[in-house]
């Protein structure tokens, strides 16, 4: 039995998220407590390309009208994805983060929790920071923009939410679990937002609710007055935006035990004190999620642990801090379309040719 899961970890691992082995096998435990034996089969039989039920079927060597049901019952699971074109359902595999993990947000217990808070740090390790281009990206909020500065239309949040026809909030799934585990924040919950084939995914495993543009943008609106980062999908055409605290957020914690997080991170921006300006009231050090600025007469921003999220600035009533650009070679150009992401990543794991 245990080969069915080891099959299916190293398929999750070859897949461009990752899903590295540990040496106490705390990710074959969390793949025991998701799939059962046939199902991890199957799933282990999935490509990251959409496809009918017909293919998949002839490809594992089973009647179409058997594998049919379970396909569907495991979408509606969150343990592969789903979508449909032209009245047509199709099937493909599922990364584990984001994804699998993420598609459970309604379904979590505290033994799943446990063993996922295990695994993070080997997954952020392994299969975030070996790689040049991440999932999710850092954008300016909207407040610590100036006039001067061209920013692109995927670094700016409204924009992106303007751009979408259809949309659904969910849950944030750390703030979730970290809730149910009694070490909860207090920040908004209901604030991860999907785009597109993923918000009707969403929608129709009854993980999130459907919202229009100006629900969106007032959600948006909050979670940055309550001091998230904005992370959205790492491309010019995202098809989420989460709202990530300090605390909670996986990334964010992980990314906190580095010496250099900016060096961490898909970002265009970083923060400067105008030293002249700055009272050392500590505000800007306060809203921090990355510990990146001390205070002592003035603040000063750690370049190297700056992520560009520009919550600092908002923070700062005296005009003593502001965001700027980095230099053409080290700003973030995000790929083109999620598919190119995915294909980036890959190859810089060296699971392409």
């Amino acid at each position: 039995m245990n080969d069915v899961y080891q099959n299916l970890a190293q398929h999750l691992d070859n897949l461009p998220a990752g899903f590295p082995a540990t040496e106490t096998g705390v990710e074959i435990r969390i793949l025991k407590r998701l799939f059962t034996p046939e199902e991890a089969r199957i799933a282990a039989g999935l490509v990251m390309m959409p496809e009918p039920a017909s293919a998949i079927a002839a490809r594992l060597q089973m009647e179409e009208a058997v594998l049919t049901p379970v396909l569907e019952d495991m979408s509606r699971k969150g343990l592969i994805y789903r979508s449909s074109r032209h009245g047509q359902t199709y099937y493909m595999a599922a990364q584990f983060v984001v994804g699998i993990w993420e598609y459970h947000v309604k379904s979590l217990d505290l033994e799943l929790i446990k063993d996922f808070n295990e695994y993070a740090p080997y997954l952020m390790q392994q299969a975030w920071t070996e790689t040049k281009t991440k999932q999710l990206r850092v954008i300016p909020i909207s407040k610590s923009i100036s006039a001067e500065m061209l920013t692109m239309p995927y670094d700016e949040a409204e924009k992106i939410i303007r751009q979408q026809t259809k949309i659904v909030v969910a849950p944030c799934i750390c703030r979730t679990e970290h809730k149910m585990a009694g070490k909860g924040c207090d920040k908004p919950i209901e604030v991860c937002l999907s785009f597109g084939s993923g918000a009707y995914f969403y929608e129709e495993n009854g993980l999130g609710r459907s919202i229009n543009q100006e629900e969106a943008l007032d959600i948006l609106a909050k979670g940055m007055e309550a001091g998230l980062v904005l992370q959205p999908g790492n491309s010019q055409k995202p098809t989420n935006i989460c709202m990530c605290c300090g605390c909670c957020c996986q990334i964010l914690k992980n990314l906190n035990q580095l010496d250099e997080p900016a060096r961490a991170v898909n970002t265009s921006y970083f923060a400067e004190v105008a030293a002249d300006n700055c009272t050392g009231c500590g505000m800007c050090a306060e809203r921090c999620q990355m510990q990146a600025i001390v205070v002592e007469d003035v603040a000063h921003v750690k370049k190297e642990r700056c992520i560009g999220c520009g919550l600092c600035v908002a923070a700062c009533n005296f005009d003593a801090i502001h965001l700027l650009e980095k230099k053409p070679e080290d700003r973030w150009i995000p790929p083109a379309n999620t598919v190119e992401t995915y294909i980036n990543i890959a190859r810089e794991r060296g699971k392409l040719g």
